[in-house]
């Protein structure tokens, strides 16, 4: 796939790693760097750039990959545990190619029911850097794919600090996608 392509029209975007909101403007020269996750990394002459996928339509002659997501045999997506896991998964930081389950930087999951018989869940991750901008970004995506799961009544991602991330914390699939090992 070509990956040179121009903005059809101004596309809200966000600078890596700043995580400034900024306005990328319509014609403008972007080279598509990474697309995991739905979302859209661009290279320009500017610098690095995150394109969310719903703006990703105006990247003219961008057609994205349909999305996978996991299902049962109804074609539903069931609420578990394991479907939390998935859709963490679904989360990219913008510069690497690897989620951010397998990065190592999901600390913890805590699931509830809900008095309402729905679920409440909570997720502590962590950061490459601490002085990252895209932190809130990547918490967000992370925030949005789990309360799109059926049942899910409230969702939270917390950044924490404790431990510190090291690269010694990406899974062995994370290493064989970077090279690493």
């Amino acid at each position: 796939m070509n990956q040179d392509f121009a903005l059809a029209s101004d596309c809200p975007a966000t600078a890596i790693p700043a995580g400034d909101k900024v306005l990328l403007p319509g014609g403008a020269k972007v080279f598509i760097t990474q697309t995991l996750g739905g979302n859209v990394t661009v290279r320009t002459d500017h610098g690095l750039f995150r394109i969310a996928k719903e703006d990703a339509r105006l990247i003219a002659g961008y057609a994205p990959a349909a999305a996978v997501s996991p299902s049962t045999d109804s074609g539903q997506t069931a609420f578990s545990e394991e479907a939390v896991w998935d859709a963490l998964k679904t989360c990219f930081d913008p510069e690497i190619p690897v989620n951010i389950v397998d990065l190592g930087l999901v600390y913890d999951l805590a699931l509830e029911q809900s008095p309402a018989g729905g679920h409440i869940v909570e997720v502590k991750m962590t950061l490459t850097a601490p002085g990252c901008g895209m932190g809130p970004v990547i918490a967000e995506d992370a925030r949005q794919k789990i309360a799109a799961l059926p049942t899910v009544e409230s969702a939270k991602v917390h950044i924490v600090w404790d431990p510190q991330w090291t690269p010694q914390m990406i899974s062995d699939h994370g290493r064989k996608v970077l090279g690493i090992e």
